[in-house]
């Protein structure tokens, strides 16, 4: 693994970890402390996630036009100064305002990250992008755990620790990833070249694709959302919520040698990955729907977990594959657009559907959606096949 990735590692974990302060405990923020409803509470992160989407297009975008390391660093100084705000404004509105800014600004960032790890490492394949996805979910192992400790003292300290790990990253990126964006693996825009994009077949297998992720993200943000307040009903802590996103994190971490002979035997056949991912990912759900303690819970998360890890990082690397030369920014975008997508709309559906119906019968119902993603993911290759276009790039 070149150097160069073990800096986007680094600067990932940091990121996550800050993020991790946040994203888990706005639910609970929201509508414990801010007294709001649950479907209150899903249109603010709606909005959150409606801003991540802008964010995710025009962070792909300004990556194929100016490169990572400009698009990076103002989309983290942008972060940085709406969560200064938030340490002094956190009450009802302004929490909307900021939390909006940061989906906006956060957006910005992630299509960044994983176009350069796929630019810089080209021959590394899904290995380039499982090495994010693992330092997301190191991050995540760390993150909630030390932001249950944090809130248990005070829940307004997660807006500092927050701003004090983006400060880490912003530097990392300021001082670390100008030499990368300098870099003679650096990719040459699409723009500057001026030409044009003749086969459109990939960029609509992409859209085939990104519809089904952006479901199975709708069903994901339900465990930080509207299962984050059920599990409080049964009596779960807030620690041990929090512990839950650690078990993920770790799991993720450990696991890898529990899968890679999967992995390895399905490297070339990333239709069968995915499938796989889907079929284990809607069993934790099935799990989650009858759980009334704390070790159903826990082992609710340790098969989403096993799912996710076969799932997540297949999709990254699959729009890398399909993205032609230059617009590798674009298509990152476009992946991460769709599941932002599915956080916008997952919380307000969640919401909405728990209050009318309960809790199990709306994860039943979102649960029986998972047919969805495995029809695209059967039949995204099909524009690729008319066409006869060959996947060329790894």
């Amino acid at each position: 693994m070149p150097k160069t990735v073990w800096l986007l590692i680094i600067g990932m974990f940091i990121n996550v970890v800050g993020n991790s302060f946040l994203w888990p405990l706005n639910t609970i923020y929201i509508h414990d402390y801010l007294g709001k409803s649950l479907s209150v509470a899903g249109l603010v992160l709606m909005a959150n996630a409606a801003a991540g989407v802008v964010g995710n297009l025009l962070g792909g975008i300004l990556f194929d036009r100016i490169g990572g390391y400009k698009s990076i660093v103002w989309g983290t100084f942008i972060s940085l100064v709406a969560l200064a705000f938030l340490i002094f404004w956190h009450d009802w509105p302004q929490y909307v305002f900021f939390l909006t800014i940061l989906g906006f600004s956060g957006g910005i960032v992630f299509p960044s990250m994983y176009a350069m790890v796929g630019s810089l490492w080209p021959e590394g394949g899904r290995k380039a992008f499982n090495s994010i996805y693992l330092a997301q979910n190191a991050g995540v192992a760390i993150g909630p755990a030390l932001a249950g400790l944090v809130a248990s003292i005070n829940i307004n300290y997660i807006f500092s620790a927050n701003l004090f790990f983006y400060l880490i990253f912003f530097f990392i990126a300021v001082f670390g990833y100008k030499k990368i964006s300098n870099s003679p693996t650096q990719h040459t825009s699409v723009f500057k070249e001026k030409k044009r994009i003749h086969n459109k077949a990939p960029f609509y297998a992409l859209l085939i694709i990104s519809a089904g992720y952006l479901i199975t993200w709708l069903i994901y943000t339900q465990w930080a959302t509207t299962i984050s307040t059920h599990s409080l009903s049964l009596g779960i802590s807030l620690k041990q919520y929090s512990l839950l996103w650690t078990i993920n994190g770790v799991l993720i971490i450990i696991g890898q040698p529990l899968i890679k002979p999967i992995i390895k035997r399905l490297e070339h056949r990333i239709k069968t990955q995915m499938l796989v991912g889907i079929v284990i990912f809607g069993a934790s759900f099935i799990v989650i729907a009858y759980a009334g303690n704390f070790k159903m819970f826990v082992v609710s998360m340790v098969i989403l977990t096993f799912g996710e890890m076969f799932l997540w990082p297949a999709i990254p690397t699959l729009a890398d594959q399909l993205s032609p030369k230059g617009r590798e920014g674009f298509y990152q975008g476009i992946v991460n657009s769709a599941s932002t997508i599915g956080k916008m709309i997952g919380p307000f559906a969640g919401g909405v559907l728990t209050e009318l119906y309960g809790i199990q019968v709306m994860i039943l119902i979102l649960t029986a959606l998972m047919v969805i993603p495995i029809a695209t993911t059967f039949f995204y290759d099909r524009p690729l096949k008319k066409t006869g276009y060959k996947l060329e790039k790894h």
